[in-house]
């Protein structure tokens, strides 16, 4: 952007379990298909 490096929007998920802690993080999320992949790991 005009000469200069931007690192821009990072999308960052954190899946919290019934204790309120982090179970799973998704880093650098992509808004295709990211639902059915949280969807997933909580079948699991």
């Amino acid at each position: 952007m005009y000469g200069k490096k931007v690192m821009g929007i990072e999308r960052t998920t954190f899946v919290i379990n019934g204790q309120g802690k982090i179970a799973h993080i998704f880093s650098k999320v992509k808004p295709e298909g990211h639902a059915e992949d949280v969807l997933a790991l909580l079948k699991k």
